[in-house]
C-alpha cells in the first residue's frame, strides 16, 4: 500500500509541476516529511535526484526550442556548484543524520518554503506574460545582468540552500533572476532557471547519495508517478486558472514552512 501511495504522491507533484512550473522540491520534501514520516536528510537527498530527473526532460525540451541561454546557465553554475560542494563537505563532517544537522535542515527548509510561497504569490499576482523588449536593445544587452558578480553570488546562495533543503531553484530562482536580468524575456529566464538546476541538483543529489542520504527504492516510485503526472499537468495548463492554483499553492507552502520552523 505504501508503494502505491508514493507513486500517487509522485503523480500529484508531477501534475502540479506541469501546471505551474513550481519546483518539485518545495512540494515533495514536505510531503515526504509530514505525510510519510521520512527523515529530513533522506527526504532532501532523495528529492534532489528526483528534481534532477524531472527537470532534465524540461531542459531538453527548452533547449530544442532554443530558449536556454547557456552563458547565463554557466555563470549561475559557477556560483552554485562550488557552493553545493562546500555544503556537502560540511554535511559530511557533521553527519547528515546528526540531530543538529537535521534541525538546521528543517529550519532552512521552512525559510525556503516561506520564500517560495512569497515568490509564487508574486508571480500569481504579476502574471507570467513575456516582457516586451524595448526598441533598440540588442541580444547582448538583454542577456546582461545588473552586475557581472550578481549571478555568481546568487548562484552560491541558491547552491547552498538547495543542497541543504532541495528547495530554492524554482519559484525563488525565477523571481530573483527577473530582478538580476530586467531586460530578459520571462520564457528565457524560466528556461535558464530550469537548465542550471539540473547540474546543481545532480551534483548535490549524488553528494547526498555518497553520504547515504538517498533512498533509491523511494526515488524509483516517485519518478514512476511524476513523469506521467508532468505530462498530464502540462497539457491541462491551458484549461486551469493558473493564478488561482498558484495562490492556493503559495498558502500551502507558507503553512508547511511555518510548521517546519516550529519543529
Amino acid at each position: 500500500m505504501h508503494d502505491l501511495a508514493f507513486i500517487v504522491a509522485g503523480f500529484l507533484v508531477g501534475a502540479v509541476i506541469g501546471l505551474t512550473g513550481v519546483g518539485g522540491g518545495s512540494l515533495m520534501t514536505p510531503i515526504l516529511i509530514f505525510v510519510f514520516g521520512v527523515k529530513p536528510y533522506l527526504a532532501v537527498g532523495t528529492d534532489l535526484l528526483f528534481a534532477a530527473f524531472t527537470k532534465l526532460g524540461g531542459t531538453v525540451r527548452l533547449a530544442r526550442a532554443r530558449l536556454v541561454d547557456w552563458r547565463m546557465v554557466a555563470h549561475l553554475s559557477a556560483g552554485s556548484i562550488p557552493a553545493a560542494l562546500v555544503t556537502l563537505l560540511v554535511l559530511r563532517h557533521n553527519g547528515p543524520a546528526n540531530a543538529a544537522t537535521q534541525h538546521l535542515m528543517t529550519s532552512a527548509l521552512g525559510v525556503a518554503l516561506l520564500l517560495t510561497a512569497a515568490a509564487t504569490l508574486y508571480k500569481a499576482i504579476r502574471g507570467t506574460s513575456a516582457r516586451p523588449r524595448a526598441p533598440g536593445v540588442s541580444d547582448t544587452q538583454v542577456a546582461r545582468p545588473r552586475h557581472w558578480s550578481l549571478p555568481l553570488v546568487f548562484g552560491a546562495v541558491i547552491g547552498t540552500l538547495v543542497t541543504l533543503t532541495s528547495v530554492g531553484a524554482g519559484a525563488i530562482g525565477v523571481t530573483v533572476l527577473m530582478l538580476l536580468y530586467p531586460l530578459l524575456p520571462l520564457p528565457r529566464i524560466v528556461a535558464a532557471d530550469i537548465a542550471y538546476a539540473v547540474p546543481l541538483t545532480l551534483v548535490a543529489g549524488l553528494g547526498h547519495a555518497s553520504l547515504g542520504s538517498v533512498d533509491w527504492s523511494l526515488l524509483a516510485k516517485l519518478l514512476a508517478g511524476s513523469l506521467p503526472g508532468i505530462w498530464i499537468g502540462s497539457r491541462l495548463m491551458q484549461h486551469t486558472p493558473e493564478r488561482v492554483v498558484r495562490s492556493l499553492l503559495s498558502m500551502l507552502l507558507a503553512y508547511a514552512g511555518l510548521k517546519l520552523i516550529a519543529l
